[in-house]
């Protein structure tokens, strides 16, 4: 597993324990990049858009380069190293420099800060801009968090929501416990623990195409748990996982609906909505 880290001024911040710390700038960049996640782009626009007026917000400037596409992962997961060779180069010139990345996605953030050194582990100069781009990767909730140092201030109605982070995001970049932590700070919303939280929703990519009936029970199971923890509104920083849930919830015919965080946070902090 790769250990890079932005190369900053240090500033240790707590992570996964098989992780060493990483080291965070101590200013806010001017500039960075988004990388919006081909399931963004395609399904939930209204996340990218909301992640981009966060960032905008903390006096960023947002570059979105037009070209970009898919992370590579689907192919990467499903045993097609060079084909995710390939996305992986494209998506390596497209955000070439050294503005931070900013991914609304943990998911697709640990496909180029964890697996992109791996794909190109024998080719040395590749190698190295990987790496480079891993060490300025970050996942929207922890940029916000430790990048920004975000400081949001509540302007909803008191509401119950339960917190779903996708496998790869808690496994290998922690994000729940970025996305906590952001949270605790609205003091009109309450958190629900429920059952199931640390497992698959079964959406899984390429998973959920290839194995749809231990999907189909996975993502029953997720929902029952979701259902019976009492909250008002789900909320995933993955929006793979967000398709999946949101549809079985509707196939179920049920009320509660899941919601990316970007959008809840930039609604709920005074953002339109």
């Amino acid at each position: 597993m790769s250990e890079l880290f932005y190369n900053a001024s240090p500033k240790a911040t707590r992570v996964a324990p098989r992780h060493r710390p990483r080291q965070y700038p101590e200013h806010k960049p001017s500039r960075v990049y988004l990388f919006g996640t081909c399931v963004v782009d395609l399904f939930f626009p209204e996340a990218g858009m909301d992640a981009i007026h966060l960032l905008e917000r903390e006096g960023i400037e947002v570059n979105y380069p037009q070209g970009q596409s898919c992370c590579g992962q689907p192919a990467y997961t499903s045993g097609y190293t060079e084909q995710a060779r390939e996305v992986a180069r494209a998506q390596v010139r497209l955000f070439a420099g050294s503005d931070p990345v900013v991914v609304p996605s943990g998911s697709c953030a640990g496909m180029f800060r964890e697996h992109y050194p791996e794909l190109f582990k024998d080719e040395p100069a590749m190698l190295e801009q990987v790496r480079a781009l891993a060490e300025r990767t970050f996942e929207l909730t922890e940029f916000l968090l430790h990048v920004c140092k975000v400081r949001f201030s509540d302007h909803g109605q008191p509401t119950r929501i339960a917190l779903h982070t996708s496998c790869s995001a808690r496994r290998e970049m922690n994000t729940h416990l970025h996305a906590r932590e952001l949270l605790a700070q609205l003091g009109n919303v309450e958190r629900v623990e429920h059952d199931h939280e640390s497992e698959c929703c079964g959406f899984g990519g390429t998973f959920s195409v290839r194995m749809p009936d231990i999907s189909g029970a996975m993502v029953a199971d997720k929902t029952r748990a979701l259902k019976e923890s009492g909250a008002d509104q789900v909320l995933t920083a993955d929006c793979g996982c967000l398709m999946n849930i949101n549809g079985a919830l509707e196939k179920q015919r049920a009320a509660l609906r899941g919601q990316h965080l970007a959008s809840f946070l930039w609604q709920r902090s005074g953002g339109r909505s």
